[in-house]
């Protein structure tokens, strides 16, 4: 098992609870989503998973390991554990800090002490395969949202890791961008990579994931496949991921549930 998670609590400092229970195991080569409205508890998770917090109470175990305070101070450890996952956090912002693009790509090998023309030629690659060449000695701080989101995206997938947590990975991204993303999460399941992606666009559901947790006031409250969680209606409002919505032809009101458009969910109309 890749991650076991058991009953994990985690709260802020304003006591706030983020995360009250959850438990869940994921396998290699999973590709996970993690749905939910703002302050259901998906980012806590995702930092949770790639060891920035650790839970207060309950257990959290890495390919067998338990994840610890004394566990990630040791050198060999963290450094494994840092190759083999890579989080794209939701604002780029909190992600970027080097002065060019080019250094915000490559920062992360160097430490991972790559070779250097090997890095040479990847990082080159990368910044074709995002559109970034052009940006490559732009200060990332000065970029619009959508092109800092594909510079800390980048930054991430260079170093080509087996386990890709993404936060909201399609906010901010242009059509093209967002395209190019799906793509690469497809091929990162056909490696038996592990994709977990918190997202609360239903519309990229079906070609990011096989499972679908739904979460709500940090608890998961359901899950399913892609399909099964598209079709429940009633789930997806209770949960404020889609919502009813009125509209009036002539003297006749109709209501539906108002959503993305994705495919396979049905429109039921009052």
């Amino acid at each position: 098992m890749l991650y076991r998670i058991q009953d994990i609590h985690y709260s802020y400092a304003n006591q706030v609870p983020a995360l009250n229970g959850i438990s869940l195991e994921i396998e290699p080569g999973s590709r996970v989503a993690l749905i939910g409205s703002n302050g259901s508890g998906k980012s806590t998770l995702l930092k949770i998973l790639d060891g920035l917090y650790l839970p207060q109470s309950g257990s959290l175990e890495f390919d067998g390991t338990k994840m610890t305070e004394d566990k990630l101070m040791e050198e060999s450890f963290s450094f494994a554990f840092r190759r083999r996952v890579g989080l794209l956090f939701q604002d780029p912002e909190v992600q970027l800090f080097s002065p060019t693009v080019w250094d915000e790509i490559v920062f992360g090998p160097l430490q991972l002490q790559w070779n250097r023309d090997e890095l040479r030629d990847k990082a080159e690659k990368i910044l074709k395969q995002f559109g970034l060449e052009e940006l490559r000695d732009r200060t990332p701080h000065r970029l619009s949202g959508g092109e800092k989101k594909k510079v800390a995206l980048a930054s991430v997938l260079i170093i080509e890791p087996e386990v890709l947590l993404l936060d909201e990975p399609t906010a901010s991204l242009d059509p093209r961008s967002q395209s190019v993303l799906l793509e690469l999460l497809h091929d990162w399941g056909h490696e038996s990579k592990t994709t977990i992606t918190s997202t609360h666009d239903l519309t990229i559901l079906q070609e990011i994931c096989d499972r679908v947790y739904v979460m709500e006031e940090g608890k998961i409250v359901h899950e399913g496949t892609p399909q099964q969680i598209l079709e429940n209606e009633q789930l997806l409002q209770q949960t404020n991921l889609i919502h009813q919505h009125t509209h009036k032809h002539q003297e006749v009101e109709h209501r539906h549930a108002h959503t993305h458009d994705f495919h396979g969910h049905p429109h039921d109309h009052e």
